[in-house]
Parts: structure tokens; C-alpha cells; sequence
């Protein structure tokens, strides 16, 4: 069982920077991989990124690569997701998810849930 909580999200004008948290609880976090996801209104579920459990290795989507950076410190329990050059159709609830398989772009097991990104232009 691993709990996930979100935080980080907030207003920020569109070239902006912010930098989301996952903070997990469960003494076995790293054995999972982390994903991020995002929800847009209107939209369906997104995958973002996701990071091994090990923290070697990341995969991103298209529409986030070079701006978006995962990163994790097991011994925190946390999974950071910083991203830079914002656009306003980055505008979305953010979750983070974790699964003991890599290289998933959907089927997480455990979700948290969310937090809100809003981009101005």
C-alpha cells in the first residue's frame, strides 16, 4: 500500500516555473515507479513523465520533453516534478501515481489526488 499527496500547484504567469511534490508514505516507495499525470477540464487523463525506482531512469511525453524534469529522493519519500517554460495548455490538475512496473503510460495502481496548475498567459 502506498498513499501519494500532491503538492506545489498554484497560479503562475505563462514562461514560468513551478516545481510539484509527491510525498508517499509505505516503507517499500522505492520499489515503485512514479508517474505524473494531468487532467485538463474537459479533458481525459495525460500522462506526463514517470521515473524508475531507482531514479536512473525517465520517460516523458512529447508535450512536456525539455521542459519538465523528474526527479525523486527515496530516503524522503518524494517525487518532484519541475517544470519550466509553462504554457497556458499546461493548465490542469496534476497527479502523481506509483505501480512496480516501468515504463507504463497508464494502469497505475495508487493515485493521489491532484493538484491544481493554473498557467496565465
Amino acid at each position: 500500500q502506498v498513499d501519494l499527496v500532491e503538492s506545489g500547484g498554484g497560479l503562475v504567469q505563462a514562461g514560468g516555473s513551478l516545481r510539484l511534490s509527491c510525498a508517499a508514505s509505505g516503507r517499500t516507495f522505492d520499489l515503485y515507479t512514479v508517474g505524473w499525470f494531468r487532467q485538463a477540464p474537459g479533458k481525459e487523463r495525460e500522462f506526463v513523465g514517470a521515473i524508475s525506482e531507482s531514479g536512473y531512469s525517465t520517460y516523458y511525453s512529447d508535450s512536456v520533453k525539455g521542459r519538465f524534469t523528474i526527479s525523486r529522493f527515496n530516503t524522503l519519500n518524494t517525487v518532484y516534478l519541475q517544470m519550466n517554460s509553462l504554457k497556458p495548455e499546461d493548465t490542469a490538475v496534476y497527479y502523481c501515481a506509483a505501480d512496480m512496473s516501468y515504463g507504463l503510460r497508464a494502469g497505475y495502481e495508487y493515485w493521489g489526488l491532484g493538484t491544481q496548475v493554473t498557467v496565465s498567459a
